[in-house]
């Protein structure tokens, strides 16, 4: 069967070259004898994967020395207990609510101290990201969080918050390696891998050494404090040691590729294709405020649920999976994640123009 678009919100599309690389190496790595799958995460072998995945990632995102990189389990989702447990000092963090996860975050922090919303674009169904240029942030507050692209909303952050000198901790999962950072800019950015890097299992979180301490709360578990991992180098217990080891051919991907500013340009040029359609269309419609957009996660909607249905089941019988948008918000949503290429976007076009004739 040939291979069809995945326009998945995650797990997703992964470059084909690496899926194949892997394939060629699943039964014999490196001249091992074994698949990495088998490997004693302990091994010289493997150490060598690490090590690699790691360096290749610093030098994609020019990570600065005073930074650690984390390979962590537990999806994103653990993250937004783990952060308050290791930064809450004052038990005060504020937080930015543009969408599902943000809101999910501030939820889990109010269990470790006091979580304040200094702004939300609930109002409009997290259609846009709210002016964050001067916010009440807190005197005491020990960080400012947010989470940077929408998902489900199809929204990014295109400026950061001014956070008035408190620290900044960004959810990036959906947007992770899809254009340049500049890291000296955050506390902590971290991103579950399985939108734009790798497979599920695997969260990378990129740390400023002072952030990194014994003093955290009480109540913290081994497995969620961050010195023990960096003290450990992502090695105190079993990590996902496949994943990182794709997430390590990733990298190697994105580095053939011209990096993140070149792929930052791809991405513009496939989101723009998708973009310029729906903003002429009679049929399909963005949801999204136009300078909110982001350049991963594209929902559109007909205005019909029982046409939204009609297009999907179609584009899936037509090779397009994964259309369906979240259960929150329905409609569809295209994930254009950086191993979409420009032709998937192309035809899917191509397809919902063809629709679009049909039913008109």
């Amino acid at each position: 069967m040939a291979r069809v678009y995945n326009f998945s919100a995650g797990p997703a599309v992964l470059p084909e070259e690496v899926l194949l690389e892997a394939a060629a190496e699943m039964l014999d790595y490196a001249g091992s004898g074994m698949s990495v799958m088998e490997m004693s995460h302990r091994s010289k072998t493997y150490q060598k994967i690490l090590d690699e995945a790691e360096t290749d990632l610093r030098e994609l995102m020019h990570i600065p020395e005073n930074y650690k990189v984390l390979f962590l389990q537990g999806g994103a989702s653990q993250q937004f207990a783990a952060i308050p447990m290791n930064l809450m000092k004052n038990k005060v963090a504020d937080y930015i609510i543009t969408g599902q996860w943000a809101k999910k975050a501030y939820e889990e922090a109010k269990k470790y101290g006091t979580a304040n919303a200094i702004a939300s674009s609930a109002d409009k169904t997290f259609s846009y990201i709210p002016d964050c240029s001067d916010l009440p942030v807190s005197e005491n507050a020990d960080y400012v969080y947010i989470c940077e692209n929408n998902t489900i909303y199809g929204t990014k952050f295109k400026q950061l918050p001014n956070t008035k000198g408190k620290v900044l901790v960004s959810d990036v999962s959906s947007c992770f390696l899809s254009e340049p950072v500049d890291v000296t800019k955050y506390g902590i950015l971290y991103g579950g891998v399985q939108k734009n890097i790798g497979p599920a299992g695997v969260v990378i979180l990129i740390i400023r050494e002072d952030l990194i301490s014994d003093d955290v709360l009480p109540c913290t578990p081994t497995m969620l404090k961050y010195k023990i991992h960096a003290d450990n180098g992502s090695l105190y217990n079993t990590p996902p040691a496949y994943g990182i080891y794709i997430c390590g051919k990733v990298f190697k991907w994105l580095k053939k590729q011209g990096g993140l500013e070149a792929m930052k340009a791809y991405n513009e040029e496939k989101a723009s294709v998708l973009y310029d359609f729906l903003d002429r269309s009679k049929l399909f419609k963005g949801t999204v405020r136009k300078e909110d957009r982001s350049l991963m996660n594209v929902p559109f909607v007909t205005g019909s649920e029982e046409l939204d249905a009609t297009f999907i089941k179609a584009a899936t019988e037509a090779g397009f999976v994964n259309l369906k948008g979240h259960r929150t918000v329905g409609g569809m949503r295209a994930s254009i994640y950086n191993a979409m290429p420009i032709e998937g976007v192309q035809k899917l076009v191509a397809f919902m123009e063809e629709f679009e004739n049909l039913h008109s």
